[in-house]
């Protein structure tokens, strides 16, 4: 038996290898033939069958979409609302409370009890300004659906719930305003909408205030109607099943008359508009390159405008990325889309630089969108941009969402039955004509706002070359100009501030001061203490916790060191020099004494207050940007690159010199703004030697 096994196993490992002969023969005759020089033909499209959508209306008005899906025992529901886009004024910020007002507990059920009963299904629900859904095991659907109804009847709007949002939005806006990214985009959208418009209008900290729950409550009452909703239900039901259970839950919905609104349509500048955003700290420059469009699913130019975003920047293959990044090497990324939307799009190109670098990168960026429009695509960036969006179409179809959104979009804005069926079919039937007629259309070097968030002082002056700098606020408004006094200069501006405080004889007479802080994030509070002896030039900040220190950063004899979680980290030289500040009470005596170059770049609008901007320059290059305010000559903010920016406040007299008791910092590395209130100052007291080790 085993001789017999053996000579068994021995004639099939002998087939194997000869049918591995057989085939690599041919293969390689095939490669042999492959012309390497030329890209493949590539094959048809296939059309995509993810499930017929079948549908029905309920008397309310409620179009219902089932698509049946049995490859997992799961069922999706997402229900749309299609209302025109609301202008919110003054209560700007309300419509994204919405969703959260709405599951945070029902008549029915507190909003712990909500939550515990969706965790047991393992279910989910989640809501927003327009839409509700669910997503659960098929055995559980009769139960989620009950609590999807009880949430779309029965919201209880709690003021405690409404409270909290308002305190996380506004700490969040807080940190937005110091925030590149953030603000340029809050430039572009006035720019390109204008503050009446939806899609251009900011919310403040003072819209947040005004919002109320009664605003909410007529929202819902006036939007969550049935006859502007779609329903669309993925998964593994029936279209018998998926009618009964709607017909149950959803019957009972009241339908209502919705408002509608228009707007001014947004139009493209009649030429280039340089917009800047001056943050004298920053190091970067955030470019963003914009303008309206008219694009949406049912233009004849839509497949056509994702390849020409896709070729010119969708990615590390875009030829702004393989320009800026790849070849010239400003930026880590470089991107470009153009936009799609029922009631306005917008075309956005750019990138974050180092802000050296600011003009050359505009003047790429421009030159890419140029050279496109005029000279079009190849036909080797064709095929790979159909490959890499039609990888992107197939990756979607894994989302039930997705599904979802294909049935309600197909519905909702009058698409072809077969628009999403048969995409790949006509994304693959493109030509280079095609998308280089759709470049002519979507491409308008010479009608676009350039928009830049940096150091003014670094790049104001070579972004000349693209047309007249405007300057804007970081709430994308037109920066106030404010006369300055020829003779304002930076020994003006400081002496100002000292004499405001207390005269340079008590500065100069305070050589120790001892200052016990605190603060709260998150629930955790901490001590924030600082020593300083500026007769031995050293400095030591602790933060505490539960009375446990948990760092301690020290600068010592020209050398600083950071100790926390009980590792040690020495400062380089470039961080200690950046830190070196701190180590003076009143650094404002000192600035001359170590070396700083000093500036004053005007006044400016600092939170309603006008101040004089000086920016002070350590021998390495580092900026710190203060303002002292014209009227009192109080520092009432800084700005560095890195750390962020403190105002200070509330400004009380300390032995006879005015010292802030309130400092709030907002920083990239913390999550919410850090509040720190002075709770006790000693001035020319002894501090132990030990303190600084």
């Amino acid at each position: 038996m085993q001789l017999n096994k053996f000579k068994n196993s021995n004639v099939i490992n002998m087939k194997k290898l000869f049918i591995y002969f057989i085939l690599s023969v041919f293969s390689t005759a095939a490669i042999a033939q492959i012309d390497r020089s030329k890209m493949p033909e590539p094959g048809p499209a296939p059309e995509i069958r993810f499930g017929d959508a079948e549908s029905f209306t309920l008397k309310n008005g409620l179009k219902v979409f089932v698509i049946e899906n049995n490859k997992l025992p799961r069922v999706t529901y997402s229900l749309i609302l299609d209302r025109d886009p609301i202008l919110e004024g003054d209560k700007a910020g309300m419509l994204g409370f919405v969703g959260e007002m709405m599951t945070a507990g029902t008549k029915n059920r507190s909003k712990d009890k909500f939550n515990e009963e969706i965790d047991f299904l393992g279910a989910g629900i989640s809501a927003t300004a327009t839409s509700l859904s669910a997503s659960t095991l098929t055995k559980h659907q009769e139960k989620v659906l009950e609590l999807m109804a009880d949430v779309l009847y029965n919201p209880l709007f709690p003021e405690d719930e409404l409270a909290k949002l308002k305190t996380q939005s506004k700490s969040a806006l807080a940190l937005a305003k110091n925030d590149p990214s953030t603000i340029s985009s809050i430039l572009s959208g006035k720019l390109i909408y204008g503050s009446d418009h939806p899609y251009g209008e900011v919310e403040t900290e003072a819209t947040i205030e005004n919002i109320t729950v009664e605003d909410i409550k007529q929202y819902y009452s006036t939007y969550f109607k049935p006859n502007i909703a779609y329903l669309a239900i993925v998964g593994d039901v029936s279209l018998a099943e998926a009618k009964k259970l709607v017909e149950k839950h959803f019957f009972t919905w009241k339908k209502g008359d919705v408002p509608s609104f228009t707007y001014a349509l947004p139009t493209t500048p009649s030429e280039n508009v340089v917009a800047l955003v001056d943050r004298s700290s920053s190091q970067q420059s955030v470019i963003n390159i914009t303008y309206p469009i008219q694009n949406h699913l049912p233009s004849e130019d839509y497949l056509a405008s994702r390849i020409v975003g896709q070729v010119l920047g969708g990615g590390g293959s875009g030829r702004l990325f393989m320009n800026l990044r790849e070849d010239k090497g400003y930026t880590y990324g470089a991107y470009a889309s153009v936009g799609s939307d029922r009631l306005i799009a917008s075309f956005s190109a750019g990138a974050s630089v180092r802000g050296s670098a600011t003009d050359s990168a505009v003047y790429e960026i421009i030159y890419e969108i140029k050279n496109m429009r005029e000279n079009g695509i190849t036909q080797e960036e064709l095929a790979a941009a159909k490959s890499n969006l039609s990888g992107s179409f197939g990756r979607s179809l894994e989302n039930p969402g997705t599904v979802a959104n294909f049935a309600i979009n197909t519905e909702r804005y009058g698409l072809p039955k077969d628009f999403y069926n048969t995409y790949l079919k006509r994304l693959n039937a493109l030509t280079v004509e095609d998308v280089n007629a759709a470049a002519k259309k979507f491409l308008k070097p010479e009608n676009m706002y350039i928009t830049v968030v940096g150091n003014g002082a670094q790049v104001k002056e070579s972004l000349l070359a693209f047309g007249e700098v405007k300057s804007f606020t970081n709430m994308g408004e037109p920066e106030r100009l404010v006369a300055m006094d020829a003779d304002v200069t930076p020994s003006v501006v400081l002496d100002k501030y000292i004499s405001a405080i207390g005269g340079k004889d008590k500065l100069k007479a305070i050589k120790t001061a001892t200052v016990e802080s605190s603060a709260e994030i998150q629930g955790m509070k901490l001590g924030l203490d600082f020593y300083y002896d500026e007769g031995n030039q050293a400095f030591s900040n602790k933060v505490s916790m539960g009375g446990n220190v948990m760092s301690n950063t020290t600068l010592k004899d020209g050398k600083g060191l950071v100790q926390a979680n009980g590792a040690s980290m020495p400062l380089t030289d470039e961080q200690f020099e950046a830190l070196k500040m701190t180590m003076f009470i009143f650094p404002e005596i000192h600035f001359e004494s170590m070396g700083y170059t000093l500036e004053v770049d005007g006044i400016k609008d600092v939170d309603g207050e006008d101040a004089y901007k000086l920016i002070v320059s350590n021998p390495m290059g580092a900026a710190t940007v203060n303002y002292y305010s014209v009227a009192t000559g109080l520092k009432i903010k800084s700005e560095s690159e890195g750390s962020g920016e403190v105002t200070y406040e509330d400004y009380k007299e300390i032995d006879g010199v005015l010292y802030p008791m309130k400092m709030i910092t907002k920083s990239p590395m913390i999550p919410v703004p850090l509040e720190a209130i002075v709770n006790n100052i000693v001035f020319n007291s002894s501090i132990e030697e030990t303190i600084f080790n």
